[in-house]
């Protein structure tokens, strides 16, 4: 029978995978920004998903809002540059919403991916098509809306993701490095968009692994 939901300890084993995951993808994600960037994505990510893995395995939680807000900080204070504030927002403006919920369900990832869409929008004022973390996000809690099972909204999630971030090599960058070399990003998914589809893709499999156990 599929498990409808995660307990605290498993949404922080969770985070745990997705940290890992994201550590493991750091030659990726710097050779992505170094086609259309500074170079630093994959190194910053990578720093502040380390300081997440170290906070979630030398502290205690009582509630999915509270650790979730603490990732945030976490990647705000280590990740460094827009993508350390723009992750950091995300995950501290999803927790706002989580008020003293104990269990990741669907209803948890819907509050998590449209409250921190909402506060990385106001945080940096990017829109759909600007080539930007936005463009695999929105879609992504767009999908949740449909789903009352965890597993088959993660997996609509990520395939939303997924589709977001591939139209991303379509479109002109608005926002940093990117935004200067014009046509020449045409081609080259957003960096931003990539770690937003590969932090939602290790949710998905770490989901799927623990339902099926």
């Amino acid at each position: 029978m599929e498990k409808e939901y995660l307990n605290l300890e498993e949404t922080i084993q969770m985070f745990r995978a997705v940290a890992q995951s994201m550590i493991e993808h750091t030659d990726l994600l710097t050779k992505a920004d170094q086609a259309i960037g500074d170079g630093d994505h994959g190194t910053g990510m990578r720093r502040g998903f380390s300081a997440t893995l170290t906070l979630l395995e030398e502290n205690e939680f009582t509630t999915l809002a509270q650790m979730i807000k603490q990732i945030g900080y976490a990647l705000m204070n280590s990740t460094g540059g827009a993508s350390g504030v723009i992750f950091g927002t995300l995950f501290i403006g999803g927790a706002k919403e989580l008020k003293e919920k104990e269990q990741f369900d669907a209803d948890s990832l819907r509050i998590l991916l449209t409250s921190g869409l909402a506060a990385v929008k106001q945080r940096g004022k990017a829109q759909p098509g600007d080539k930007t973390v936005v463009d695999a996000l929105e879609p992504a809690a767009s999908a949740t809306a449909d789903y009352s099972s965890l597993q088959e909204s993660i997996t609509a999630v990520v395939s939303a993701a997924e589709a977001g971030m591939e139209e991303t090599k379509t479109m002109i960058a608005h926002f940093g490095r990117a935004k200067s070399l014009g046509e020449k990003a045409i081609g080259h998914a957003d960096p931003g968009s990539i770690s937003m589809f590969l932090i939602l893709k290790a949710m998905k499999e770490y989901i799927i692994t623990a339902q099926s156990s």
